[in-house]
């Protein structure tokens, strides 16, 4: 055997552990193929499990959104109620201030009239309270015409 043929042999051998890498490495990527493949497989039918899913959480949303909606027009009158009670009250204390006003103002004439024009004792004691119940008289009459006006 000469060095050619000792050449050949030493490239025989290189080319054979070459091969022996080459397809241990393939058979690798085959097995990773392989994986590859069963995972392909199985995906639409994992798919479709995950439309069904999401198919039944959206009827569910919306069953849920209805039932919301249909307490909520439930509810609607009684916040116009609330609303309706407020304002009245409203008027009310309203009213109530303006004929208090008005008395304290009456009260305060009568007061100066009484000290105006001197009287004391008895006789400016029973002015006043004819004066102040005159006033009451005139104020009730137009009491209604005033809350009939602000409607």
């Amino acid at each position: 055997m000469d060095y050619l043929g000792i050449g050949v042999l030493i490239i025989a051998i290189a080319f054979a552990i070459i091969a022996i890498f080459l397809v241990r490495t393939l058979n690798n990527l085959a097995d990773v193929l392989k994986g590859v493949d069963r995972t392909v497989d199985e995906l639409p039918s994992q798919l479709d499990n995950v439309m069904n899913e999401t198919t039944d959480i959206l009827k569910n949303s919306n069953v849920a959104l209805a039932d919301v909606n249909e307490k909520l027009r439930a509810l609607s009158p009684l916040f116009y109620i609330v609303g309706d009670v407020g304002e009245s009250s409203r008027q009310l204390s309203s009213s109530l201030v303006d004929v208090t006003h008005a008395l304290k103002k009456n009260t305060t004439e009568g007061e100066d009239k009484v000290g105006e024009q001197g009287w004391n004792g008895l006789y400016g004691a029973l002015a006043l309270s004819y004066y102040l119940v005159q006033k009451r008289k005139a104020l009730k009459e137009n009491l209604p015409e005033k809350n009939h006006a602000t409607e």
